[in-house]
């Protein structure tokens, strides 16, 4: 087992030529369907939850610089994506990338990295699309799943785990109150995720049918969200006290980076760019655009168009959204399950609880349509390399020109992970596994600039190597900026996929048996 056996290369040629001799997908998606998927994708969980928990524990009204920053990086990344994507319209995404420029070990790295991003991102949207669920029910007078019905016991995960520094006390599913030690696990008293389930179960039936199903399905979640988005930005400026902004703009700092738990910008481990961190999961899906490169009509124009602007429309979004939020309502009395509807009620406009109720479902269910559509194309992408078995994960539906199998196996993934495990725990691994991917993406496109200087490039990344610099750089900062256990988890995590690879996929690799 030689380094030049684990570093070979795939050409971006021959990805294009093997994708347009095999089994390709259904081309239906235009500019206007691909910035829809990704705008389904970035717009959901984070703007309706994460921006409270942000604003209250680590950034106050400086939330707002908070997402500029995680856009920045983002940005510098989707410049880069862009390039290789209309360089390489093949399913695949970063994985793809990584394969035709740091080699086959580094792409099954960034492939098995992708599952943190897809499928157990994924299973965090679908538990907290089980809540706003749950929520609807209960304002509708629908006591399906609530304290005392049958169901109850069945609206959340069996297993939990406390994250704060300090002792703090639950109320379990039976409704006793337990004392839970700091960075502990503890049971719930729950069984599982039922609605968690059913949604997973409902995506993966649309997935399967086919991509402008999806499209299309996605697409009407998407004007229904950003319809309540904008009426949230525009029935919320006339509660904005301008005091609350003033009064405490930055009260943690604009720090809050830290090496391992421990500060070195700042003098604690929250600021405006510990909020940064904090919220790049609401970042996450702007480049599941390019997993869709074999499903778009003009590839080498529309993914860039796709990427860039669904990334541009969601900056601006999330400002608008956290500047309203931390205006109407003093940063500590944000509440942070459901903060833009209960600060609806905190200034006396109640009715609008169900609006936003309404359009975070909607939100939810696109963002979860969207990650759960980019896993199976990743999975084709690796099983074409013959790095997983193509029988299965390469298999495409006779009818829907879908990748069936892999899409049914990762419902499976999503349901299980939902209704069963601590999910933020999950939360924090699809931020750094996130983070780690998007940082290989900007370093791949200085490689490729070097060693493959002359190739056509309908879209380039300007500034170069500037932006793909400071691509590597912010992701860098905000991986750092995150809890240390992550950087463990992250590794474990690394070392099972190192262990399949060793395993299968590097005596089955295309690139070795051709050798």
């Amino acid at each position: 087992m030689s380094n030049s056996q684990l570093f070979r290369k795939k050409s971006l040629d021959a990805m294009v030529s093997e994708m347009e001799r095999g089994e390709s997908l259904k081309r239906t998606l235009g500019p206007v369907a691909l910035t829809s998927l990704g705008v389904g994708a970035i717009i959901g969980t984070g703007i309706f939850v994460l921006v409270g928990k942000a604003a209250s524990d680590q950034a106050g009204p400086a939330i707002m610089l908070s997402f500029v920053v995680a856009g920045l990086a983002c940005v510098f990344a989707a410049l880069c994506y862009a390039e290789f994507a209309s360089m390489a319209p093949v399913a695949g995404s970063a994985y793809n990338y990584a394969y035709a420029t740091l080699g086959e070990l580094m792409a099954w790295i960034i492939g098995w990295d992708l599952i943190l991003e897809y499928a157990v991102a994924s299973s965090t949207v679908a538990h907290g699309w089980s809540k706003y669920f749950q929520k609807l029910l209960d304002q509708l007078g629908i006591n399906v799943f609530g304290p005392g019905s049958a169901l109850h016991r069945f609206t959340d995960a069996p297993f939990d785990f406390n994250p704060a520094d300090e002792t703090v006390t639950k109320i379990r599913a039976t409704g006793d109150s337990i004392t839970v030690a700091a960075d502990t696990f503890f049971t719930t008293g729950y069984f599982f995720d039922l609605p968690a389930v059913l949604i997973t179960a409902i995506i993966t039936f649309i997935l399967v049918r086919g991509v402008k199903e999806s499209a299309f399905t996605n697409g009407i979640m998407v004007v229904v969200k950003v319809a309540v988005v904008l009426f949230v930005i525009i029935a919320g400026m006339r509660y904005v006290k301008i005091s609350n902004w003033t009064d405490d703009f930055a009260p943690y700092g604009y720090g809050g980076v830290t090496f391992f738990g421990s500060p070195i910008f700042g003098w604690s481990d929250k600021g405006m760019l510990a909020g940064a961190a904090g919220v790049i999961f609401a970042y996450l899906g702007f480049d599941a655009v390019s997993t869709q490169a074999e499903e778009a009509k003009n590839p080498k124009r529309d993914l860039p168009i796709g990427i860039i602007g669904s990334l541009v429309i969601c900056t601006l979004l999330y400002v608008l959204v956290s500047g309203v939020l931390t205006g109407m309502v003093p940063y500590r009395q944000i509440d942070k399950d459901a903060p833009v509807a209960t600060a609806f009620e905190q200034v006396g406009f109640e009715s609008a609880q169900f609006i936003v109720t309404v359009g975070a479902i909607a939100g939810i269910t696109s963002v979860l349509l969207v990650m759960m559509m980019g896993q199976p194309r990743i999975f084709l992408a690796m099983a074409r390399d013959g790095l997983l078995p193509h029988g299965f994960f390469g298999a495409i539906h006779p009818t829907f020109r879908t990748p069936y199998k892999s899409t049914m196996l990762t419902g499976l993934m999503v349901a299980a992970a939902a209704s069963l495990l601590p999910l933020n725990i999950l939360a924090d691994l699809t931020s750094i596994g996130t983070l780690f991917a998007f940082a290989l993406v900007c370093g791949s496109v200085l490689v490729l600039r070097v060693t493959d200087p002359h190739r056509p490039r309908p879209f380039r990344c300007p500034f170069s190597p500037w932006f793909p610099g400071m691509g590597i750089f912010l992701c860098v900062l905000l991986m750092l900026s995150l809890p240390g256990e992550n950087w463990l988890r992250l590794v474990l995590w690394l070392l099972a996929g190192l262990a399949i690879y060793f395993g299968y996929g590097y005596w089955r690799s295309k690139l070795r048996t051709a050798t």
